[in-house]
Parts: C-alpha cells; structure tokens; sequence
C-alpha cells in the first residue's frame, strides 16, 4: 500500500501535490471537516488521514470556527464553559485593588468637599474685611505693573 492509499479518491492528487505545505482549498478544508464530525475517529487520525502527520496543532478547530461548523464531539464542555462565564458575569466580584481604589475616590472627594469649604470660608472672610477697613484686597486682574 502506497500514500496514495490513504487518501480519499477525488481529493488524491491534490493532497499529494500539497501535502508539504499544507495549503487546502475551502472545499477540501469542508470535507476534512465534514469527514471528522461525521465519524468516530480522533482529530489526530483525520488529519494523519489527510496529510500523512501525526500532529495537526488545533488546525481543525481553527477550521471548524472559521467555517460555522458545530463540533458535537466538543459541544458538552463548550455549553458547560459558556454557562459558567455567564455566571461569573453575573456576580460583580469586588478584588482587592477594587475596594483599594473606591477607598481612595472616597478619600479624595472629602478633600474635595473640604478645599471647597476652604475657599468659600476665606472668599467670605475677604469680603467682610474689606467692607469693614474699606480697602480692597483682591488683586484687580486688568491692571498694568508698575515700571522701576
């Protein structure tokens, strides 16, 4: 028995011309697809099936995705994953940096309320002084310096 003995009929030529670089058309790319869902075999003995290597390195699954094929050998521990992303989405979990920096935005919005204050106190403060010595304080923002 020859390689050629290994490869299904129509797809023959094709897979021997290109079996070192592994370049496949979309439609034998279906087929390989199409032949690993349909059957029982491992991924590793379609692809050995196909190229004549031991290893495929997740190249199906690529396919698989790529092509919208649903892998049903898969499909158990895909809808499990899924299923539990959903849940760890549905629980906001506070981390420790999280609470960290919810202290420290409390923190600084008190010094913001207390600046605030601040100001307030001492723009009244002014006021008050220059109503009761009738001289101005504030610094007038048009005028010229004076020249030396």
């Amino acid at each position: 028995m020859g390689k050629e003995s290994k490869f299904i009929s129509g797809l023959k030529s094709k897979y021997l011309l290109r079996k070192t670089s592994r370049v496949f058309s979309k439609e034998d790319r279906c087929k390989i697809i199409e032949d690993y869902l349909s059957c029982d075999c491992s991924k590793k003995e379609i692809w050995e099936k196909y190229t004549g290597e031991r290893e495929e390195h997740g190249q199906l699954l690529r396919w698989i995705k790529e092509y919208g094929y649903v892998d049903k050998k898969r499909s158990i521990f895909a809808t499990n994953t899924i299923d539990m992303k959903k849940e760890k989405k549905d629980e906001p979990v506070k981390t420790f940096e999280i609470l960290q920096l919810e202290k420290r935005i409390s923190e600084l919005e008190k010094q913001v309320s207390e600046s605030e204050m601040k100001a307030i106190a001492f723009s009244t403060m002014v006021d008050i002084a220059e109503k009761e010595f009738n001289i101005s304080i504030r610094k007038k923002f048009n005028t010229k310096p004076l020249k030396k």
